[in-house]
């Protein structure tokens, strides 16, 4: 089955893309708060969340799929305390949607500042 790329402009190795779709399934990499620059946006993991999943929600729409569509997300934290934070943003981020999620907290993150990095895993109907 042919798969479609969708880029954002962050790629910064050959095999790396933001998001891309195989038939009704979209994947979209880890994704962070980090700007075009690679500056760390959001001074706090809530803040950064948001950002995230407005990023999220871009690639999303260049494939077809809606938050709504959503199906798996895996969130990695720097700090397990920042659980509470992050899921309430979340909360506000899909307005209502239901996922399944996994989240794990690890060490440190790509870029130091970075609280917070979320893949996903979306269905498109049709």
């Amino acid at each position: 089955m042919a798969k479609k790329l969708f880029p954002d402009g962050t790629e910064i190795v050959p095999f790396y893309v933001r998001a891309i779709r195989s038939g009704s399934m979209v994947f979209v990499s880890g994704t962070t708060s980090l700007d075009s620059k690679g500056r760390v946006q959001g001074k706090n993991a809530a803040e950064q969340t948001i950002v995230t999943m407005r990023k999220i929600e871009s690639a999303l729409k260049k494939a077809g799929c809606r938050l709504a569509d959503l199906t798996q997300l895996t969130i990695f934290v720097t700090d397990i305390r920042d659980m509470g934070a992050v899921s309430k943003a979340l909360g506000k981020a899909l307005k209502g949607s239901v996922v399944t999620s996994t989240l794990v907290a690890v060490s440190a993150l790509a870029v130091p500042g970075l609280l917070v990095e979320i893949e996903s895993r979306g269905v498109v109907d049709g």
